[in-house]
């Protein structure tokens, strides 16, 4: 029996069994909850490192995290700083491939102008040289037709003489010479310039002693230019004597006589190498010229023609010279008379002009019939009086 609150139950009663289970149960929760919360606290004392190393690794998780979202960003950057430059790289590659394009398709087109123009120049140059070679042709055409003509002595003095012509037809008066003129010895001068006395005609007379020359030139050996020379002396040597003796005629000719050499090369080579054929010339009364010396030496005869025919003429020009004076003489007096006519014909026109004004004075006067100052002839003229009606 068990009493409680002065009520006594009974140990069998379900109540009771009841209550006592119910209080064991309780009990037994009780002492599960103390060792679950004995279990839980050494648990958690164990589980404190571990929730501590948990923390720490969430801590570098987190920090690897925020790592990885700066490498993130910085490879966001990276690859946008990347793009950008790629892009300016592109386009200031884009630029320069235009420039460069434009560069070489403006070179291009500088250079297809050049290489035309150029092409242009060298097909005009070509044809300068197709037409230097048609000259050159022609001139080598000429310089055979040359040498045929100087091959032969008569074509070679006809040859001399036209040169001769030519020149003395430059430098000379027409009136002045005359070409293949004969002499009073029956010989034919190539040329007779008329010269007053002194020095009176003197005769020019062309040789070309060609062959000598020609010899003297292709001399290859000692031997050979002995001998050329030679040849050269006796040639020049003998038209000095032939022109002395035909040409120089007393009181016909000048004392003197010109032999032309129609060649520069053959009248250098005797003043350089044979000065002494020179002087031979000179004793000779013969100078020798060439086209150059003979136009030199015909001027100067030319002054002195001019010269002689300005005496010559000195005479006429004074009796003209009177004549003009006589003239200005007869100009001069009908110039005086003149003005002596022009001095009456002025004091004439102001006499009239005089009478004109005191004509118009009166007149003035008279249209104003101021009668009162009329002029003293007015006074001795009576007035009539009007009748009375």
């Amino acid at each position: 029996m068990i009493t409680v609150n002065g009520q006594s139950y009974a140990l069998g009663d379900p109540l009771v069994l009841a209550i006592l289970g119910g209080a064991v149960l309780v009990l037994a929760l009780f002492i599960l909850i103390i060792l679950t919360m004995r279990a839980a606290a050494r648990s958690a004392r164990m589980t404190e490192p571990l929730s501590y190393h948990l923390s720490q690794l969430g801590q570098r998780v987190q920090s690897l995290s925020d790592g990885q979202q700066q490498l993130a960003g910085g490879l966001t950057h990276v690859s946008e700083a990347q793009a950008t430059s790629q892009t300016k790289v592109l386009h200031l590659m884009e630029q320069r491939l235009a420039e460069v394009s434009k560069g070489m398709t403006e070179s291009l087109q500088g250079a297809a102008t050049r290489t035309a123009r150029s092409l242009g120049d060298l097909q005009q140059r070509l044809e300068t040289i197709d037409k230097a070679q048609s000259n050159i042709e022609k001139l080598s055409g000429d310089v055979l037709s040359l040498q045929d003509i100087l091959s032969n002595k008569q074509t070679r003095g006809a040859f001399g003489e036209i040169q001769l012509n030519d020149i003395v037809r430059k430098a000379m008066p027409p009136d002045s010479y005359s070409m293949q003129a004969t002499l009073s010895n029956g010989r034919r001068a190539d040329c007779l310039i008329h010269l007053p006395n002194p020095p009176g005609p003197i005769v020019i007379d062309s040789k070309f002693p060609l062959e000598a020359y020609e010899m003297l030139r292709r001399a290859e050996n000692q031997s050979q230019l002995i001998e050329a020379q030679r040849s050269l002396r006796i040639a020049v040597r003998s038209h000095i004597k032939a022109i002395s003796e035909r040409y120089i005629l007393d009181g016909e000719t000048a004392d003197g006589a010109l032999m032309f050499l129609p060649s520069e090369a053959v009248y250098a080579e005797l003043h350089a190498n044979f000065p002494e054929l020179v002087r031979e010339g000179f004793d000779a009364r013969v100078w020798i010229v060439s086209p150059t010396t003979c136009m030199a030496t015909l001027n100067t005869m030319r002054a002195v023609l001019k010269d002689a025919r300005m005496r010559e003429q000195a005479g006429a020009i004074r009796a003209t010279l009177r004549l003009l004076h006589r003239d200005v003489e007869l100009v001069v007096e009908r110039v005086d008379k003149l003005s002596t006519h022009f001095n009456q014909a002025r004091g004439d026109l102001e006499g009239i002009t005089t009478a004109a004004e005191r004509a118009g004075k009166r007149a003035a006067k008279l249209d104003n019939f101021d009668f009162e100052e009329l002029s003293p002839e007015a006074e001795d003229q009576r007035v009539v009086p009007l009748a009375k009606i």
